[in-house]
Order: C-alpha cells, then sequence, then structure tokens
C-alpha cells in the first residue's frame, strides 16, 4: 500500500496532461476510426511512458529500446513502411495522365512557405526544416527528416504529423471550399482508362528510383523503399510476397511504430510551448500545401483546354489513399454523376513521391548550409 501511495504521490500534472492526450487519440481512433492503426498504438503508448516508473522505458524498456533500435539508430522501421506503402500503390492513374505529377508538386508548397515562417519566429533550420515537412502529411517522411537533421523536437512533430494525416477529412474539405467556387467544384473530368502496360509499370519504379537519387541522394532512403515496394507488386512474380507487403508487413510495421513513436511523447518532453507553436505551424504547412495544389490547378486550367477540376489539387499531398477518397467523396456531393477519385488517385501518389523527394531534398539542403 506504502508504494501504490510513494508511486501516485510521483504523478505530476504534465503527466496527467498526456495522459488525456492519450485517451483523446484513443477516443478518435476508436470512435471516429481516424487512423486506427497509428493512434490507437499511439495514444496507449502515451499512457504507458508517462506513468512514474513505468517499466517500458529505461534501461531495457521495451518502449524505449524499440525507439533506439528501430528509429534513433537507423530510423529502420519509417523505411521499411514505405516498402508496403509502395506495394500498395497503383501509379496507373498517375501514368495514365502525366499532368497529375504537376499537382504533387504544387502541393508542397506549404513546406517551403513554413520553413521561412519558421525560420523567422526563431527556429534553427533544423528545427524549422522537420517542423515544415509536417505539411507532407506523411509521417515516415516526417520522422525521417526530423531523426537525420538532430531536430529538438522529434516528439511533437512525430505525433503532429501523424495526427494531421488523420485529420485529413476534416481539414482538407474546409480549406478547398475557401479556395474553389461551387462551379469549379463541379468541373467534370474524362478519365482516359487506357491501359498501362506492364513494361511501362515495372520501368517506372526503376527511373524515378535513378532520377531522384540524381536530384536528391538523401531521398533514396524513402523514395528507393517506395519504389522498391512497387516493384514488388508490379513484377509479376511475387504475387504473394506483394499481399504480405500491402497487408501484414505494413500492419506490423504500423503498429510497433505507432506505440514506439509514444518514447517521444513523455511529458518532460511534450509539455512544452513550443509543442503548441509546432502544432500551429505544421498546422499551416498543411493548409498550405492543400492551397498550393488546389492554386496550381486553377493555374493550368488558364492554359488547358480540358479543365481540371481545382479539388483534384488538393490531393496532391502525401495522405495516399486518405485525400484521394476525401476528393472523390467532395466531388460526388457536388454533383453525384462527378467521379474524380481515378484523378485524384493520380495526384495523391505523385504527391507520395513528391514529399519523399523533398524530405531527402531538404535533409541535403540544411546539412550543406549547416557544413558552411
Amino acid at each position: 500500500m506504502q508504494f501504490l501511495i510513494d508511486t501516485i504521490a510521483q504523478v505530476q500534472w504534465q503527466q496527467v496532461v498526456m495522459w488525456i492526450i492519450g485517451g483523446i487519440l484513443i477516443f478518435l481512433a476508436i470512435k471516429k476510426g481516424m487512423e486506427p492503426a497509428l493512434l490507437l498504438p499511439m495514444g496507449f503508448g502515451a499512457i504507458l511512458v508517462n506513468i512514474p516508473n513505468s517499466a517500458v522505458i529505461g534501461e531495457g524498456g521495451i518502449i524505449q529500446s524499440l525507439f533506439e533500435v528501430g528509429i534513433e539508430a537507423s530510423e529502420a522501421m519509417p523505411i521499411l513502411l514505405f516498402i508496403g506503402i509502395g506495394a500498395m500503390i497503383d501509379f496507373g492513374p498517375l501514368l495514365a495522365n502525366p499532368k497529375m505529377f504537376i499537382l504533387g508538386g504544387a502541393a508542397q508548397f506549404g513546406i517551403f512557405v513554413t520553413l521561412i515562417l519558421a525560420t523567422l519566429i526563431g527556429f534553427s533550420p533544423a528545427n524549422a526544416a522537420s517542423i515544415a515537412i509536417i505539411g507532407a502529411a506523411d509521417g515516415p517522411t516526417a520522422i525521417l527528416v526530423a531523426m537525420k537533421l538532430a531536430s529538438d523536437y522529434i516528439g511533437p512533430i512525430m505525433v503532429v504529423a501523424y495526427s494531421y494525416m488523420a485529420l485529413v477529412p476534416i481539414v482538407q474539405p474546409t480549406v478547398v471550399k475557401l479556395c474553389t467556387t461551387k462551379k469549379e467544384r463541379r468541373i467534370k473530368m474524362h478519365y482516359n482508362a487506357r491501359q498501362v502496360n506492364k513494361l511501362t509499370r515495372i520501368l517506372f519504379p526503376v527511373i524515378v528510383t535513378v532520377v531522384a537519387g540524381l536530384i536528391a541522394p538523401s531521398s533514396l532512403s524513402l523514395v528507393g523503399m517506395l519504389m522498391f515496394g512497387n516493384l514488388i507488386r508490379e513484377c509479376g512474380v511475387l504475387g504473394s510476397l506483394s499481399d504480405t507487403a500491402q497487408n501484414a508487413f505494413s500492419n506490423i510495421i504500423t503498429l510497433l511504430l505507432g506505440i514506439t513513436i509514444a518514447f517521444q511523447m513523455q511529458a518532460d518532453q511534450f509539455v512544452q510551448w513550443e509543442t503548441l507553436m509546432i502544432m500551429a505551424l505544421g498546422l499551416f504547412a498543411f493548409v498550405f500545401d492543400t492551397v498550393g495544389g488546389v492554386m496550381c490547378a486553377k493555374v493550368m486550367n488558364l492554359f488547358s483546354k480540358n479543365k481540371i477540376n481545382p479539388m483534384v489539387g488538393a490531393a496532391g499531398i502525401s495522405a495516399f489513399p486518405m485525400s484521394a477518397r476525401v476528393i472523390e467523396k467532395m466531388g460526388i456531393q457536388e454533383d453525384p454523376s462527378n467521379h474524380l477519385l481515378m484523378h485524384a488517385v493520380g495526384a495523391n501518389v505523385s504527391g507520395q513521391i513528391a514529399s519523399a523527394t523533398i524530405g531527402g531534398l531538404i535533409i541535403g539542403l540544411v546539412k550543406a548550409l549547416v557544413v558552411i
């Protein structure tokens, strides 16, 4: 009994705050269905690591050990997850309509605006870059950038990045409606359902890997694994491995990643004023990434005979496939006969490539600045 009393006496208010945050994440995962594979283990992990004398942290603690081996030492977990993501992606819609590459690139606009803003506020270049990449709504890329640049705010960046991924269905519709008119949202797009031949599908991941490597060598750990996963899917001789990568492998890595991230959610590291600032800057980046994609589509319409529904540009962020589904739903709400899914998927997978490439590019640029 005395031990219990002593343990309770050690509880700090910051730890109670983290229990509440953990509870909120669990609630969002179960009740709202927001990225449950990630938010549920993150929320439960946040409670685990904030109990006084918890055995999951410290020397030999399972969560700390997973973090040190799987994230801190090698960034293995987020990188391996990209193999599964690559195996899930069908680049056919993108290859059938290559213009979507432009939207995927434009939807990274908010990253660079936020990088400049965070630097002006007073964050170091490494921290500013790590915060800005949250705008891509790509958790693995955010983790890798923060770790490679040795950010001081790895925990909040991880949590905010994955939280905003889960909030795509809430944030994006509001932003898109503010940037578009009803007439623009009702633009119909014809989908060219031409088949992309197998050779093209096999060559695509190889070519993307080479090009991304030449542009941003630091991106290869992400882009390379993404394309490797896609090659497993498209080669046609690894069917069982492709199914495993898409399902069992991805689910296991996601589960472990979610609870491992919680190591960085310890109260003394997380409950800081800087965390609120990171949340605000991350949201700013996310919103302006969406705005960048929408506005790019509008500009393209000035020079294009076949108009692009500007909402499709919003799917150029990296939250695959959630953002594409959101745009499809919005299109049907405006006009039940207006199906934008395949176009949105094209922009969405383009954004996946773009965010990983830009993440590597930013790592290289910031490291070069530090050396200078």
